[in-house]
C-alpha cells in the first residue's frame, strides 16, 4: 500500500470527523493527556475542542506557564495518529454556534452561553501517521508469516506529515 500525503491526510481527517475523540494534552507538561472531542476544519488543519476556563488544561494554556505546543493521540481501527501543534484559548461564539450538539450540551448544563464555556484551537503543524488495512486477520496473518520467513510483518505504513 503505498499512499500520498494528500490522500493520508484526508484519511487523518475523515478518521478524525467520524471518531472525534482523542487524547489531548501540553508536550512540556507533567499532567497527564485527557480525553477530548475534537471538531475538524480542514482548510486551516485546525482543531477545535470545547472546554471550561477552570479546566487544568485551560488554565495551562491561559497563563502559558507549560508552553502552548500541544499534541492530540488519536486511534481507531485502521488509523493512528499523533497530531501536534500550537493550543491556544479562543472563545469564539460562532464556532461554539457550528460544534453545538448534544453530547457537547451534556457538560454545560448552562447552555452555549454558561461563563466557564470557552473552547481551545490547536492549530495544527505536523502529524505522525500509522495506517494499517485488514484489520486483525490480516495483522495475525502478517505476524505468523514473519515468524516463519524471519522477516518482519507488513501491517502497514507509517507517514510523516507537514502542515506548514
Amino acid at each position: 500500500m503505498t499512499l500520498s500525503n494528500a490522500d493520508v491526510q484526508d484519511r487523518l481527517w475523515k478518521a478524525v470527523e467520524n471518531e472525534h475523540t482523542g487524547m489531548l494534552g501540553l508536550t512540556h507538561d507533567s499532567h497527564h493527556f485527557q480525553p477530548m472531542t475534537a471538531f475538524v476544519e480542514r482548510d486551516s488543519n485546525t482543531l477545535w475542542f470545547f472546554t471550561r476556563k477552570d479546566t487544568d488544561l485551560a488554565q495551562q494554556v491561559a497563563t502559558g506557564a507549560a508552553g502552548t505546543d500541544a499534541a492530540f493521540i488519536f486511534l481507531d481501527r485502521k488509523l493512528q495518529a499523533c497530531i501536534d501543534g500550537r493550543l491556544a484559548l479562543a472563545h469564539d461564539r460562532d464556532r461554539i454556534d457550528r460544534y453545538w450538539n448534544t453530547h457537547v450540551a451534556a457538560w454545560y448544563p448552562e447552555g452555549k452561553d454558561d461563563p466557564a464555556l470557552t473552547l481551545l484551537r490547536l492549530e495544527v503543524t505536523e502529524a505522525a501517521v500509522w495506517i494499517t488495512e485488514g484489520g486483525l486477520l490480516k495483522y495475525a496473518f502478517e505476524v505468523a508469516k514473519a515468524n516463519v520467513s524471519n522477516s518482519t510483518p507488513d501491517v502497514g505504513e507509517r507517514r510523516d506529515l507537514n502542515f506548514h
